[in-house]
């Protein structure tokens, strides 16, 4: 039977190997999150990290749910999460970059009866809008 001692480095081999475990995840979602910015920045000209004032300050949270804006649990409109995973932007246009801009700055092009207000965000916020629901 091992000693106390011996169960004492067994157990700090083991919290090692879990912590390095650890590690290697967080590394590799950060990594992951960084390549998926990326691509939505190249996609879509826009800056994610200059998103949450543009949606608070538009009030897309009092309709939508949107990931990572505090507030943002709005039941009207479809949650935001997953975006890029979708087809079509509010059910009519097929899901590109450009369609998602055009979407937020004048939903009413594509689909003169949805729910959706003409918003008065500009087409370079719309971008940025753009490039964070890519992102997340």
């Amino acid at each position: 039977m091992p000693t106390v001692s011996a169960w004492y480095r067994i157990a700090g081999v083991v919290l090692i190997g879990v912590a390095s475990m650890l590690v290697a995840v967080i590394v590799y979602s950060a990594k992951e999150r960084s390549k998926h910015q990326a691509m939505a920045m190249a996609m879509t000209g826009g800056d994610p990290a200059l998103a949450p004032p543009i949606f608070r300050r538009y009030g897309c949270g009092g309709c939508h749910t949107i990931p990572g804006i505090p507030g943002a649990d709005g039941k009207v409109g479809p949650p935001l999460q997953g975006l890029s995973q979708r087809v079509y932007i509010g059910g009519v246009a097929n899901n590109s970059a450009e369609n998602l801009v055009a979407w937020i700055v004048m939903p009413q092009q594509f689909s003169p009866n949805c729910a959706m207000p003409a918003t008065g965000v500009s087409a370079a916020e719309a971008r940025h809008l753009a490039a964070y629901l890519y992102a997340h």
